[in-house]
């Protein structure tokens, strides 16, 4: 099996680069691969780059994720998150080659408690949830057997998290202030590879499973609970860190205004991933403590 990888440089990319070499011969790109065209400013580069390497497999990890710069540069965005997928996506059609691209929960408008199922209808508050579903319809549309996996709070051990920020602050400070009312599941980039590649050795026997799909780690939190998780777990794996903070105190989203709107019910429902292929979501603290283990 030939995968082509676009983002490799990313924390789910990265991880990509591990989960699907047991699969067949990968070629990884960024945008600043030198020789094929990784880069998704440029949709006809990209969409050159699928034709030349005829791969069976296109795994899409490249997004512009900056939620905010977003905001000020919806056009770039639309051309990261939109165009250029749609391009890939209808040179994979030809090809007769799957692509697995991903999403975000961000294409809902957060409201309500309920987790949101994959029939639920989009609305999104924020140019970077505009442009993922705009990213979604042109793979769709492009008629090519794809798989659309939906996550939300994506960190990892490589790279900057929310978890090395709590870390700092709370060395650095005696108060943090935190979030309390945007409730998600913290998601491992590891773990969204790893069901990428069983996803994809599944859809080899049975394509008609191709589509839609919610993906994140199991339970629920939210950004306040998950800061006191982050330095409870840290102080027990390295009772030698100096923390200096004595308080994490919850507070509103309107605290902390940002250029995009975030949703506050970030919730996915994975019931549909899980019976499809058999899986079993772990929960988010035991990714979380996993991660915090490797990077102590």
């Amino acid at each position: 099996m030939k995968i082509l990888l676009f983002g490799k440089g990313g924390q789910v990319g990265w991880e990509l680069q591990r989960s699907l070499a047991v699969l067949g011969e990968v070629t990884a790109l960024d945008h600043d691969s030198a020789e094929h065209c990784g880069d998704f400013a440029n949709p006809a580069g990209v969409a050159d780059t699928v034709r030349a390497l005829r791969p069976d497999v296109i795994v899409n990890a490249a997004a512009h994720t900056a939620v905010d710069k977003a905001e000020s540069e919806p056009e770039y965005a639309r051309t990261l998150n939109a165009t250029a997928p749609g391009a890939i996506a209808h040179e994979a059609a030809r090809l007769g080659a799957w692509l697995v691209h991903y999403s975000t929960d961000y294409v809902f408008d957060g409201s309500g408690t309920r987790p949101w199922v994959e029939t639920d209808t989009p609305a999104p508050l924020s140019v970077y949830g505009r442009t993922k579903l705009e990213g979604e319809q042109l793979i769709a549309q492009a008629g090519g057997r794809h798989l659309i996996l939906r996550t939300s709070w994506v960190y990892a051990a490589r790279g900057g998290n929310f978890a090395k920020t709590m870390l700092r602050l709370a060395q650095e400070r005696e108060r943090l202030t935190v979030i309390d009312d945007q409730w998600g599941a913290p998601t491992g980039a590891d773990l969204l590879a790893d069901v990428t590649a069983h996803a994809l050795r599944h859809l080899q026997q049975r394509p008609e499973d191709a589509g839609l799909y919610h993906c994140v780690a199991a339970g629920e939190t939210h950004w306040n609970a998950y800061a006191k998780f982050v330095l409870e777990q840290a102080q027990k794996a390295q009772p030698a860190i100096k923390m200096k903070a004595t308080e994490v105190a919850p507070v509103p989203t309107s605290a902390f205004p940002t250029p995009a709107v975030r949703p506050h019910n970030s919730r996915l429902d994975t019931r549909k991933l899980q019976a499809t292929f058999g899986l079993q979501m772990p929960h988010w603290r035991q990714g979380v403590a996993r991660m915090l283990a490797e990077i102590l």
